[in-house]
């Protein structure tokens, strides 16, 4: 496949880098629609037969399920959404990095111990568009979970999109998932510079990227949650507008109906994985969910959901895509807020969307950071990149743009 020229690798890269393509075996699929057809639906209760649209909100309602689970078994095409896939340039390359307080026999076989130096080799799976121009600026991608590098493939460009890296060793931590992608950008892309940009879980390292490493920039977020500032630091800050008001009281909602789940991945993770990973029809449930009450209307497609969902089976992803919320939340979790990780020394872009789980005024963000963009949209959820694709990436230019003299010294 032709990609003109956007799969050429930039000068200095390094040789082990790779090109990669999607090709799913057959038989992995053929073992979907097995165990999909031998899933049965839930009975019907109250909680899981509530009007759709209507509160209270107690979950995935089963008149959905039941119709994405027949669509998923007798119509949905893979294979037209690997066709998509692969009309990206995609890379592997591996990463060797050391791990925080890494023990001995603690990695399965994706991530292999490297002696008593306490290194640990991950293989990366990114996709990526070249650009040929001596003054472009590379950009880095995080998405977060359960999103993939598929948030950002229906947006017109793609810089660099990278798949978080999975582990099996205990003291894996965000710091090191952005070891890992601050490696790949500057040590095996061989940028001298570059930005990077996030939501979600990949904004939390998008964050620590730009606070630890020289080589990055600038940064760009559209998530940002964080407990509220002391009094005194919002003096002289932007004042919360009645827009704003309203996304903080979403946000309160939010936190006392919304992060059960969050919870069980931090707290019991070795058992929400089981079932994920077990059962096609949970991790429909559990992920289809999330892409329906974290996005702003009109609603992603099943397509769309149904590609997600099934990228996270076939790779069989579900359990080791939870390791984050173990720093995350809990006793004394790290946030945008965390002192450690504030921006006053690069520049820091923001995009506000109305349906984001966490819609955070622009007083508190300029509390973190040397805030220099920020713009709020009329529509658009958690999911950005997927949602609003055009205006995202219009917002990201744009601060690129705004910022490009630091990436010429």
């Amino acid at each position: 496949m032709s990609f003109n020229n956007f799969d050429t690798l930039p000068h200095g890269a390094s040789k082990s880098i790779k090109p990669f393509k999607v090709d799913i075996p057959q038989q992995d699929l053929d073992s979907l629609t097995t165990l999909l057809k031998l899933s049965p639906l839930p009975p019907p209760t109250y909680e899981n037969s509530l009007p759709e649209g209507g509160e209270p909100r107690l979950g995935v309602r089963r008149d959905w399920l039941s119709t994405a689970k027949r669509y998923w078994e007798t119509e949905f095409d893979w294979r037209k959404c690997e066709k998509h896939i692969n009309s990206f340039p995609h890379f592997k390359a591996p990463i060797s990095i050391p791990i925080h307080a890494a023990d001995d026999n603690e990695l399965g076989d994706r991530g292999r111990d490297r002696g008593n130096r306490g290194d640990s080799e991950f293989e990366i799976h990114f996709v990526a568009l070249f650009s040929q121009r001596h003054d472009a600026i590379p950009i880095l991608l995080l998405h977060g979970w359960p999103g993939s590098f598929l948030d950002s493939s229906r947006s017109s460009t793609i810089s660099v999109r990278s798949t978080h890296p999975g582990h099996y060793h205990k003291n894996f931590r965000p710091d090191d998932a952005a070891r890992v992608f601050d490696t790949l950008a500057a040590t095996t892309l061989g940028f001298k510079s570059y930005m990077v940009q996030g939501g979600d879980l990949g904004g939390r390292i998008a964050r620590i990227i730009a606070a630890t490493y020289p080589s990055c920039k600038a940064v760009h977020l559209n998530t940002h949650p964080m407990p509220a500032p002391a009094p005194d630091e919002l003096k002289e800050r932007s004042p919360i507008t009645d827009t704003e008001q309203a996304g903080l009281e979403r946000h309160a909602f939010f936190l006392h109906n919304g992060t059960a789940y969050a919870f069980e991945h931090a707290t019991r993770p070795a058992t929400i994985g089981a079932v994920l990973s077990s059962s096609p029809l949970a991790l429909l449930s559990w992920i289809g969910e999330k892409f329906l009450d974290w996005t702003d209307e009109p609603h992603p497609p099943l397509d769309v959901i149904l590609e997600s969902v099934t990228l996270y089976w076939l790779t069989n992803c579900a359990a080791t895509s939870l390791y984050s919320y173990r720093a995350f939340y809990g006793p004394n979790a790290d946030s945008h807020g965390s002192k450690k990780w504030h921006i006053f020394d690069k520049s820091l872009g923001y995009s506000w969307f109305p349906k984001e789980l966490n819609p955070i005024p622009r007083a508190w963000i300029e509390t973190t950071g040397y805030l220099v963009f920020y713009r709020q949209h009329e529509k658009g959820g958690h999911f950005a990149a997927l949602e609003r694709p055009e205006e995202l990436w219009a917002d990201i230019d744009e601060f690129a743009q705004s910022v490009k003299d630091v990436f010429q010294k």
